[in-house]
């Protein structure tokens, strides 16, 4: 099977010079890839589209019909009408054929001038189907557009304090169910990644001359409910997935939940007596003012300032408050430190995959649900498989984890939503060569799945319930000896901050409780910690996750889909969106992955095995290395900053770009980029795959050495295979630490426990790189012997 650069993919131009946008120019640097084989692919990948600048390439969504739509997020203000609005369009007049084989759309060549303004493909033009702000619901409301219990938008225009984004600027996911059995007619479901977050409920049908149309006058906002509002609303609503029992999936990316910064650990904190450099964002949610905490650290002469990872996403809790019925704050004024006395949020609230049933009810008849029991994270995405148990789960952000959750009935069967029950894993990266220095597309990532604990819905919804009246008015009082009335003055709040630096935030779960819940824990198992302390895994996952030894270096894992109904032998992807910071040796000398850096980030595949678990991680699409600021010849075509993954029916994947951060090649555009798996037959051709033609559901046709697993996935069984979560925060913001480095405190311990993980039994295939590289990067090589040759030496468990 074929391995191929890169750059050669597709017919785009190289070493472009010509002055775009952000960029007078650009100087390249052929010597400048440095990691091996950064940029290559394992199959083919063949530019699709890019998007209008300024936005990132996000919500991709095929119809039955194969017309493909997504979302065009905080595009550029300075672009042209209509392409300085975010909103939601399709491709017309355009369907994949899902052959398999990207012979059915021409590449474009990579924009240039005004060509950069609007989203665009060879000779097919997007149109709009709605944008932010445009009036719906009979006028009453305005799209994307939350509103206080009163009926008042949720805007900076309306309200003083801080914003995470203006509303309905950041339309993400796009779910579409059907409401015809011909598919043509139904609700689209459009994320809004904002604080308070939101999810848009739009009409939308196919026209008799193959058009889409939206119907604006009957879209809503759905957190806009009285059922939304009892479950606290939503927060920074990022991707999501259609379950299979067709349902749509938000997932909240709340950046804001890590108490711990980057790899350190809460026994790090006891360990030095003082949260000091090393408490993160958590501990100071209920603080008066609390985005101005990073500000507070750099000023204060009692602690050597930190970077307080996730500080910037407490942005916007003031307008999640006003959205629950808080009194409201006039714009015009500063953010002021009066604290906020009543309908504060709850962030044990947030970080979820919130699914809407009934989604084609009416406005006051949908039931939206939050799976608590799946963990809280940052979460980018869930990937919810046909077995109707088993959900992968991707933290957003940096030294983050990948989690798995496994129901003990398939989920639809449960008459009550909050009667769902199950466990939740997260991720051990257990291969010494995954610390060895080498190039990610060089080494794959063999996993177990560390066992966390089991609940239900309602058992974790009861224990967050002990957290709702927590407002900004305790944050003083538990921490000086301030009283409600009292001035609020610039002392009085450095006097409690230093104290929360000092000994975490007391209005919450305290550190005592989650170092005492990994002590029993190690010493009894995930099933045998008191039942006071079975909440921790559940409402503080990352933190947990570290304690119990879990790979929580992930930087930015973003994407995670399978095709529908796949099955074992098929594949679920998983992006990785940077690999760099602490998934990059010597940064993460001792960590569980320390390879060599690749800016641009990776793609992995991973089999599914009898029970749909997954214990390696194939790199398949790794991207350019761009450590210095001057693009490289070889990026104009490359796949970088993977954010969503789509897989196709065909097997083909959609691969979505989120590289703000800088361009690094000849224009600055984020694009769309179809992943074609190579054939078994070793080529890159289009032909239908072997499994999809046993399967329509086949996520990819090609066939590793790579094993199955015997193992049960049973929910109440002792070990389990899912993914892991990390605490950290990833740097959506420009606010990126330069030193972000921290030791890995993951305990490997846990693979001496059975109770605690769970690996896969087979004595077949590893799955390690050495001889079958015949040569440098781009020299074309089997993939069997890639991953095969070394079949002998499996890495201790």
């Amino acid at each position: 099977m074929q391995v191929s650069v890169a750059a050669a993919v597709g017919a785009g131009a190289t070493g472009a010079t010509t002055a775009q946008k952000d960029r007078s120019g650009r100087e390249t640097d052929d010597d400048d890839t440095l990691t091996a084989q950064a940029p290559t692919v394992v199959g083919d990948i063949k530019r699709f589209s890019t998007t209008a600048f300024g936005a990132e390439m996000t919500g991709p969504f095929v119809f039955n019909d194969g017309t493909l739509l997504h979302s065009v997020q905080h595009p550029s203000r300075e672009n042209p009408d209509p392409w300085d609005k975010a909103g939601v369009g399709y491709y017309k007049d355009f369907q994949f054929d899902f052959d398999g084989g990207n012979e059915d759309f021409t590449e474009p060549s990579p924009p240039e001038g005004t060509e950069q303004d609007y989203p665009r493909a060879a000779n097919i033009e997007f149109e709009y189907l709605i944008t932010e702000g445009e009036p719906i619901n009979g006028g009453t409301e305005r799209w994307g557009i939350t509103q206080t219990p009163e009926g008042r938008d949720v805007t900076a225009d309306s309200f003083a304090g801080t914003t995470y984004g203006e509303s309905g600027y950041n339309p993400d996911a796009n779910h579409f169910v059907s409401t015809n059995e011909e598919e043509t007619k139904g609700f689209l479901f459009t994320n809004d990644e904002n604080s308070p977050g939101n999810v848009m409920r739009t009409p939308v049908e196919r026209t008799d001359d193959g058009k889409w149309e939206a119907d604006a006058d009957n879209a809503i906002n759905t957190v806009n409910t009285t059922q939304f509002r009892k479950l606290g609303g939503t927060r920074i609503n990022c991707y999501g997935d259609l379950s299979p029992w067709e349902t749509p999936i938000s997932s909240e990316e709340h950046y804001g939940h890590p108490r711990v910064g980057f790899t350190q650990t809460i026994s790090d904190i006891e360990e030095a007596g003082t949260g000091a450099g090393l408490s993160a964002a958590a501990h100071f949610w209920n603080r008066p003012n609390p985005v101005t905490i990073q500000d507070a650290v750099n000023a204060y002469d009692e602690v050597d300032s930190w970077y307080v990872q996730g500080y910037w996403n407490l942005v916007g809790v003031e307008h999640l408050a006003y959205y629950l019925g808080a009194e409201t704050v006039q714009a015009g004024d500063d953010n002021p430190r009066t604290p906020i006395n009543e309908a504060y949020p709850n962030p044990y609230r947030y970080g979820y995959h919130v699914e809407i049933q009934d989604p084609a009810a009416p406005a006051d008849e949908i039931t939206p649900v939050k799976h608590y029991v799946m963990g809280r994270a940052a979460w980018e995405a869930p990937d919810l498989l046909p077995d109707e148990q088993t959900v992968y789960g991707c933290s957003d952000g940096d030294s983050k984890g990948v989690y798995k959750f496994v129901a003990d009935e398939p989920i639809p069967s449960y008459d009550d939503p909050m009667d769902v029950a199950g466990t939740l894993y997260a991720i051990s990266v257990t291969n010494e060569e995954a610390s060895s220095g080498k190039s990610p597309a060089e080494v794959p990532l063999e996993v177990e799945w560390i066992k966390l604990g089991h609940a239900s819905n309602q058992e974790v919804e009861s224990w967050i319930t002990e957290y709702d009246d927590v407002t900004q008015v305790d944050y003083l009082e538990s921490h000086t000896d301030w009283s409600e009335g009292d001035d609020v003055t610039e002392e009085v709040l450095k006097q409690a901050d230093l104290t929360v630096i000092e000994d975490g935030n007391q209005d919450y779960i305290p550190r005592e409780a989650v170092l005492e819940w990994a002590r029993q824990w190690e010493e009894n198992g995930p099933d045998g910690v008191d039942e006071e302390l079975r909440k921790i895994p559940f409402l503080e996952t990352r933190a947990a996750a570290k304690e119990a030894g879990a790979s929580i270096e992930f930087n930015k894992a973003e994407g995670v889909d399978s095709a529908d109904g796949a099955k074992p032998g098929d594949y679920i992807y998983f992006g990785i969106s940077e690999f760099n910071d602490n998934l990059a040796g010597p940064t993460n000398d001792g960590g569980d992955i320390a390879l060599e850096r690749v800016d641009g980030g990776v793609v992995y595949r991973a089999e599914l095995e009898s029970d749909y678990n997954v214990s390696r991680f194939e790199p398949i699409i790794v991207g350019p290395d761009f450590t210095k600021e001057e693009a490289m010849a070889d990026v104009d075509n490359s796949l970088r900053n993977v954010d969503n993954v789509y897989a196709m029916r065909d097997g083909r994947v959609l691969c979505c770009e989120d590289g703000w951060r800088g361009g690094n090649r000849s224009y600055p555009n984020d694009g769309m980029y179809v992943y074609q798996p190579p054939q078994p037959d070793g080529s890159d051709g289009s032909a239908s795959q072997e499994k999809q033609e046993s399967s329509d559901s086949s996520d990819t046709d090609d066939s590793s050495d790579s094993s199955d697993t015997d193992d049960s996935s049973e929910a109440d069984s002792a070990t389990g295979n899912n993914s892991s979560e990390t605490d950290t925060e990833s740097d959506n913001s420009s606010e990126e630490p330069t030193d972000s480095s921290g030791d890995s405190d993951d305990d490997s311990e846990s693979t001496t426990s059975n109770d605690k993980t769970e690996s896969s039994d087979d004595d077949g295939a590893g799955f390690g790189i050495g001889g079958g590289v015949a040569g440098v990067a781009g020299v074309g090589y089997l993939l069997k012997n890639r991953f095969s040759d070394k079949v002998d030496d499996k890495p201790e468990q």
